[in-house]
């Protein structure tokens, strides 16, 4: 017999990184699970991602406290950060232009995010991806 869900937890965790630190361990205390577990299960997960890229993670925690994870692939604005080499998106993308993105990497982009995308073909994933540069503050390129 399938096991009851008591619930979901979205968070977003640094590859490698887990900690019971805040917000980890508060989210996960109030569902009674098991925080060291969680961690160490996660960590060993992402090793061979690059240390410190924010993972989104999907945790279902079962009526009996146990739990599994699921985890998608970085958020599309840390790697167009990490293209074009800024620290962070223009505060007013319609005024200023934080940096700049060509649109093969913004292709690249897309690659690695397509599972994620709710697009039928890479062209349509890479216009995604393209308009979130946009509202970054990035200057696509051709």
């Amino acid at each position: 017999m399938a096991k009851k869900i008591d619930g979901y937890i979205k968070l977003q965790v640094p590859a490698g990184a887990a900690n019971p630190s805040p917000p980890i361990g508060p989210a996960l205390g109030q569902r009674g699970v098991n925080i060291m577990e969680f961690c160490k299960a996660f960590n060993a997960k992402t090793q061979e991602m690059e240390k410190g890229m924010p993972i989104p993670t999907t945790i279902t925690v079962f009526s009996d406290k146990s739990f599994t994870f699921a985890i998608a692939t970085p958020p599309a604005s840390f790697y167009l950060k990490k293209a074009a080499k800024v620290a962070k998106g223009s505060s007013t993308p319609s005024q200023s232009i934080a940096g700049t993105v060509s649109l093969a990497q913004c292709r690249e982009i897309a690659e690695a995010k397509f599972a994620d995308l709710n697009a039928n073909d890479l062209d349509q994933a890479t216009k995604i991806i393209a308009g979130s540069a946009r509202s970054m503050g990035l200057q696509v390129t051709e």
